[in-house]
């Protein structure tokens, strides 16, 4: 019996196209300018089961990726890459596209560090008095 592969693992390269896409963060308008072509030439190119390699490069280019990373394309392999790759070199996902977000913390240095005191002191207080409790203790 065949084994049904998952579609964006398929050798549908339309699917892979797509994947890509969404993946690098453009819409089809966006990669349809970059190619030349209309937002709904793009949605029939993402639906087009092969492609020759000369449309391939051109649509890997546009999309800033190789070409054999197009053709190759696996979703679980993006997947298991990602987490290895913040699983083993202690970076965090947090500061992704950081030039796009404001700084939210209102506080300056001394106010946060004031704060955390205050927190501290009270988690301490907590902590006394369930050491008070103890039966031991009483």
């Amino acid at each position: 019996m065949e084994r049904i592969l998952n579609s964006t693992n398929a050798a549908h390269i339309g699917r892979k196209i797509e994947r890509v896409r969404r993946l690098r963060g453009f819409s089809q308008t966006q990669l349809g300018d970059k190619l030349g072509i209309s937002k709904q030439a793009v949605s029939k190119l993402e639906q087009t089961e092969k492609l020759d390699d000369e449309k391939i490069k051109k649509v890997a280019d546009a999309l800033e990726v190789t070409e054999e990373g197009l053709k190759n394309y696996h979703e679980e392999r993006v997947l298991y890459n990602t987490i290895n790759f913040y699983d083993t070199s202690g970076v965090s996902a947090s500061g992704i596209c950081s030039n796009n977000i404001e700084n939210l913390n209102t506080f300056d240095i001394h106010q946060a560090m004031s704060l955390y005191e205050k927190l501290l002191a009270v988690e301490k207080n907590k902590v006394d008095k369930l050491r008070s409790k103890k039966p031991g203790n009483q």
